[in-house]
């Protein structure tokens, strides 16, 4: 029995939050914006694939990126934060 969407989202959240939280004080902007797309992309893939020959037309214009975010998609854009200083530099004072 295919999985629901919802579910899916949720099995992809806690990787999704642990690579953000992993990389978000480098330079990972560019990064973070290709893998939110990556994945919405892929989530709108199974979509339509589940839906199969049952889809309507326009339906798949529907399921943007507000859709799955609204669902509980994890959003890693703006999520990028950087150090007040360096490292090295921290708890030097």
């Amino acid at each position: 029995m295919p999985r629901d969407v919802r579910d899916v989202i949720a099995d992809l959240n806690p990787v999704l939050r642990g690579w953000g939280n992993y990389f978000r004080t480098g330079n990972a902007a560019k990064r973070f914006n290709q893998l939110d797309t990556y994945v919405w992309r892929r989530l709108h893939t199974l979509r339509v694939k589940r839906k199969g020959r049952h889809l309507r037309a326009g339906e798949a214009e529907r399921w943007t990126r507000d859709y799955f975010h609204n669902l509980g998609l994890h959003r890693l854009r703006g999520t990028v934060r950087y150090p007040e200083q360096p490292f090295w530099q921290q708890g030097a004072a």
